[in-house]
């Protein structure tokens, strides 16, 4: 992952950060059972990225344009409560989140991997996307993770929010052996 000190600032003020679920939590992959319930995989590290994001105190939103019931129990797993889905115009979502939670586009960010992505992605200070997003996204991310969407790219991406905020130690040190233990 390539990044500038200017693409650590802008992560360094975050007290929010939202991400896409197709091509960014999972594979992009759409699966049906034959009752027409979709489907899909989720990978763990990617979710405790999350986790970590949150009990440093950023809050994690997700915003996206399908809807599906396994992704309510998904978040609801991982105590995400900012859950959008269905939603056409997420740059406007966003506007209306940052109202809520009192904070400005400078200090949000948002991790997509396709055209629809772009306005919020452009309008937020901090952007990312997967390695294997579109072309355009890859173009206006400010941030690429090294992997592909649904196999760590947001736990990447996690990390690196933390560790611009000198919060990374910290996340990591409960899962950390003592020494001499």
């Amino acid at each position: 992952m390539e990044f500038t000190d200017e693409i650590k600032a802008r992560a360094s003020r975050l007290k929010l950060m939202a991400f896409d679920i197709d091509g960014v939590l999972t594979d992009g992959a759409l699966f049906y059972t034959d009752d027409g319930i979709e489907i899909k995989a989720f990978n763990t590290r990617d979710g405790l990225g999350l986790k970590m994001l949150q009990k440093a105190g950023i809050s994690v939103a997700i915003i996206t344009g399908r809807k599906a019931r396994c992704v309510e129990s998904r978040m609801r797993n991982l105590g995400i409560d900012l859950l959008y889905q269905g939603i056409e115009n997420k740059w406007e979502t966003m506007q209306t989140l940052l109202t809520r939670l009192g904070i400005s586009a400078d200090e949000a960010g948002y991790m997509g991997d396709d055209i629809v992505d772009l306005p919020v992605m452009n309008a937020c200070g901090f952007s990312a996307t997967p390695a294997d997003s579109h072309a355009l996204a890859l173009q206006y991310a400010r941030l690429i993770s090294s992997k592909p969407g649904g196999h760590g790219a947001v736990r990447e991406v996690c990390e690196f929010i933390l560790d611009a905020q000198d919060k990374l130690d910290d996340a990591l040190a409960p899962y950390l052996p003592v020494p001499g233990q």
